[in-house]
């Protein structure tokens, strides 16, 4: 898992486009990126052109409907995210140090791995 904590006023692309950095030459598997609308746009496309070539973005638009509509692969993203919030240092409490923030991160994904890999199966 890789993450970039960045203060509040970066735009998600712009915090996308460093966090594709630091997984520059790391996962040179990685073909296929999929987002939100946020990082639609030319600026998004350009910037992961120069930082992975052979990464393509496919962006995963959301239903406008007033109905629940579960969505190709962002529901991955969701859940991940809702498992996180459950520890409540992430949920609750601003760090004032990105590194701080950083490190709970990594704990709390550090306890989810665990608890998954030690999960009794009957």
């Amino acid at each position: 898992m890789q993450a970039v904590v960045h203060a509040a006023d970066v735009q998600d692309r712009d915090g996308g486009l460093l966090l594709m950095g630091a997984l520059f030459g790391l996962y040179p598997f990685l073909l296929k990126l999929y987002a939100d609308s946020g990082y639609q746009g030319a600026k998004f496309q350009a910037g992961l052109r120069a930082v992975c070539r052979r990464v393509s973005p496919e962006i995963v638009r959301r239903c406008d409907r007033h109905k629940f509509v579960a969505l190709p692969k962002r529901w991955i993203v969701e859940r991940t995210i809702a498992w996180l919030n459950r520890c409540r240092r992430l949920a609750k409490d601003w760090e004032c140090l990105n590194r701080n923030a950083l490190t709970f991160l990594r704990w709390a994904s550090i306890r989810l791995m665990l608890r998954r890999l030690c999960q009794k199966t009957t």
